[in-house]
């Protein structure tokens, strides 16, 4: 009985680890440079894409539009890569009034893929170069994050106030109190799971495990936060609790000002399914 078991997991493990190696090759949310040229066939602008070091990691990202405007710097959620926001990078209207950067986070998209980072501290350590390139003196540099995008660019306004001036929380994950289980996630990290399942898959479950932790430790820190804000959030997001536009509200008691977007029909998927919205917030923004 003993030898019928061990030998129908051992198949079965087999038949996961090929189905997952499969599927993780669609899974990596990456543009490769004939998808770029082909999403922006059609455009008057085409995003260039850049890698640089930063703390002994890799960290790629792109920008589009004209030097001289504003800046809007895009970071993505969990799982995810700079493409979340190609749709953004392809709008006329936009590109006359800023430049978008869009960066990879680590561990997603090009850089270093499968291997994340759980420290909320240290990805922001990894922004900051690229976003120092960009803040000029006399150009408004606006962080645009969408899911646990928006713990990031609290992080960032917390750490390097200096390099921005306007927040926008798209969908944010930001209330430690909100955190659903984690059990799972500790199965998904053992070493019999983790080299199994898409590697962007690897790296967003590593950084969801630790977020808890991470976020209760910023808490006392965000009434440093004084960037005007505005929350973009569903009530009917499944994935980001509704109430952590509540949370924000509640913590950013010292932010020049603060906007709370609470749509009744919004699922968690806004730059897919309410793009508009977080156009407009970038042009009130401006």
């Amino acid at each position: 009985m003993l030898k019928k078991t061990t030998k129908r997991l051992l198949i079965s493990y087999l038949l996961i680890l090929a189905v997952a190696q499969l599927f993780s090759g669609c899974m990596t949310f990456r543009l490769s440079k004939a998808d770029i040229d082909e999403q922006f066939k059609n455009t008057t602008f085409k995003p260039t894409e850049h890698r640089i070091k930063v703390l002994g990691r890799e960290i790629n990202y792109v920008e589009i539009g004209k030097d001289s405007l504003p800046v809007v710097f895009f970071v993505h959620g969990s799982p995810g890569s700079w493409s979340a926001f190609s749709g953004f990078m392809k709008d006329e209207d936009l590109l006359k009034k800023v430049k978008m950067v869009s960066v990879d986070r680590a561990g997603f998209g090009y850089s270093d893929l499968g291997n994340g980072e759980k420290s909320l501290e240290k990805q922001a350590a990894y922004l900051k170069p690229i976003v120092e390139k960009y803040k000029q003196k006399d150009q408004k540099l606006i962080l645009v994050g969408h899911s646990l995008g928006g713990p990031m660019l609290a992080r960032m306004a917390i750490d390097y106030p200096e390099l921005i001036d306007n927040l926008i929380f798209v969908a944010p994950s930001i209330d430690p109190t909100l955190e659903p289980a984690r059990w799972y996630r500790y199965i998904l990290d053992s070493v019999f799971i983790r080299y199994i399942i898409p590697r962007s898959f690897r790296a967003s479950n590593l950084e969801i495990l630790y977020l808890k932790e991470d976020l209760e430790a910023m808490l006392p820190f965000w009434k440093n936060i004084r960037q005007p804000t505005i929350v973009i959030q569903g009530k009917k997001d499944v994935l980001v609790h509704p109430d952590n536009a509540k949370f924000a509200q509640k913590m950013l008691i010292n932010a020049r000002s603060v906007q709370i977007w609470l749509k009744d029909d919004m699922n968690h998927f806004v730059p897919w399914s309410n793009p508009e919205l977080i156009k407009e917030a970038i042009l009130k923004s401006l």
